[in-house]
């Protein structure tokens, strides 16, 4: 229902542009995409269009001008298209077009919900297109931190969204198990193994001091096993590790891509010559550089040192091209905020292939800071003293850690307080949402009067607050809509705080249980509507709906 109305009154609003200006080609224009959205203000309908505001420069026309225009010719087609039943009123304010659904519509789309279910919040954004969502990726050289969690729950819940959109959603985590790092992680352990067997050592500045180095140590002195690469060792000892971690933060990962592998499998050098043929290389003081600047970038870059090595690009080209060779036509990476430079490079890499540069979106997840008791506390990876990932999961547990990292854009910085996410009280954000479903669910576990669909009659909710409370659920999809544009699951947050602060004001001034039995059975099919949405918010989170808290 929900999104039937969304695509019809698109579709109405191209054929009354069209209409309106055809000899200025004003159809045309629209190539970067038609959509509707939320007023910020109820006072200026439930959806609106900015498309006269968009139009206005080209069209050498006012907004308001424009947008009156359309709003009357769109009001005309109405009837035509069957909308007049479901559109109470089309206004021109300003350089807007907003439109004011009837409460019957509303009401159905309440009964659809109780009756259908969470299958009726589904839509068909992505209509099967293959995505390649990559993130975490970090390398196994230690515990994950909150900033490679911070992407795990981003990430997950990205994915989750997709899937719920119609596209067609693969999770990958690009293993970076060779090179410089994973010598020194070798040297890290082999070194504290000498120390176990009492012999003096320096222990180098730019090695790994983290106590899970001489945990692995002690691992090898305790089995005894004769060890040919300590760094292959230890990369496969603290993997076991990340992804037991991932696993119990409900991230699930559908391939795990080793760069060793790929470097062996000749696919790098094959990469290399399909860029050569393209005349895309040239070779100078002894390196081999890629034209990147021919692509945006600010300079060309090395791929091959004068030493026969890879730089990072070589593979990364390499794994990219093997990306859309696997058929996937969108790829979404990831990234901490180090790598934002690395943009660009990348960005003229995926062109270079022959792909348009927006069939990748490299999306920056800034890091997080940890509170504890209201002290911020100090982070240093190499040196190991950071708070993991299974520390912040053993302190306030996955539902909390998950929502709390996802509470900000993940371009910005995220604060999140330990203390905070263990409260059970409504300062907690994850709790307040949780407990609004529990508390749902006691209501309609404890009512004498079982819900029947069958005998539902909507427009007994005439209150204030039950207007607002539908109103509310039926935002989800253009929330949605706004995670899918913004490649973001953050909004999903503040809706479902904003849903079950709605909730609750409902609930605090009206009774559902005790009334005459058609309302009564209107209020409950409300609730349990509010449940399902909840749960699926929830869901789309990777968060658990409890029935009781």
């Amino acid at each position: 229902m929900k999104t039937d109305i969304n695509a019809l009154l698109i579709a109405v609003i191209k054929d009354a542009l069209e209409e309106l200006s055809p000899q200025r080609g004003v159809f045309d224009k629209l190539k970067e995409g038609l959509y509707l959205e939320l007023p910020k203000d109820n006072r200026f309908g439930d959806l609106a269009s900015n498309i006269a505001l968009r139009l206005a420069a080209q069209l050498k026309s006012p907004p308001a001008q424009i947008a009156g225009e359309l709003a009357d010719n769109i009001k005309a087609r109405l009837k035509k298209c069957g909308l007049e039943p479901y559109v109470k009123e089309v206004k021109a304010a300003g350089g807007f077009i907003n439109f004011y659904l009837q409460e019957k519509y509303f009401y159905d789309y309440l009964a659809d919900i109780v009756r259908k279910g969470k299958k009726t919040l589904r839509f068909n954004a992505g209509r099967g297109r293959k995505v390649l969502l990559e993130f975490v990726s970090a390398n196994p050289t230690g515990p994950l931190s909150v900033a490679h969690a911070r992407q795990a729950a981003v990430g997950d819940a990205l994915a989750k969204v997709l899937d719920f959109a119609g596209f067609k959603v693969k999770k990958e985590y690009y293993l970076n198990d060779e090179g410089n790092q994973i010598n020194i992680l070798g040297h890290s352990v082999e070194l504290r193994l000498k120390e176990l067997e009492g012999k003096r050592i320096e222990f180098p500045e730019d090695h790994y001091h983290g106590d899970y180095i001489s945990d692995i140590a002690r691992n090898v002195k305790a089995k005894k096993c004769r060890v040919g690469d300590f760094g292959t060792y230890a990369a496969d000892y603290i993997l076991k590790i990340i992804k037991r971690e991932l696993r119990d933060f409900r991230v699930e990962f559908d391939c795990w891509y080793s760069q060793k592998a790929l470097r062996k499998s000749g696919k790098i050098e094959k990469a290399l010559r399909f860029l050569e043929q393209k005349d895309l290389l040239y070779r100078q003081d002894g390196a081999v550089w890629f034209k990147s600047t021919r692509f945006g970038d600010d300079k060309d870059r090395v791929v091959v040192k004068s030493d026969g090595s890879y730089t990072y690009l070589a593979p990364d080209i390499a794994y990219h091209r093997e990306k859309y060779r696997r058929g996937f036509t969108w790829l979404i990476n990831l990234w901490g905020p180090d790598h934002h430079g690395y943009i660009s490079r990348i960005k003229a890499a995926v062109q270079a292939l022959g792909k348009d540069a927006d069939s990748l979106s490299l999306i920056i997840v800034q890091l997080a800071t940890i509170f504890r008791a209201g002290q911020q506390i100090q982070m240093s990876t190499r040196r190991g003293q950071y708070i993991t990932l299974r520390e912040v999961l053993d302190d306030v547990g996955c539902d909390a850690a998950r929502f709390f990292f996802m509470m900000r854009r993940t371009d910005s910085h995220l604060d999140f307080d330990l203390e905070v996410a263990k409260k059970k009280t409504s300062e907690n954000p994850v709790y307040y949402v949780q407990y609004a479903h529990a508390r749902i669910s006691s209501i309609l576990g404890n009512s004498p009067l079982r819900l029947k669909t069958r005998e539902l009659n909507p427009v007994l909710l005439e209150e204030p607050e039950e207007i607002a409370l539908i109103k509310k659920l039926w935002e989800l999809f253009y929330i949605l809509e706004v995670c899918l544009k913004t490649t973001d699951p953050y909004m999903l947050t503040v809706y479902l705080q904003e849903l079950a602060e709605t909730f609750h004001k409902f609930y605090d001034r009206h009774r559902v249980l005790g009334q005459d039995q058609q309302l009564t059975q209107a209020r409950l099919a409300l609730i349990e509507a509010c449940r399902i949405v909840i749960s699926c918010g929830l869901d789309l989170l990777g968060i658990s709906s409890p029935r009781k808290m």
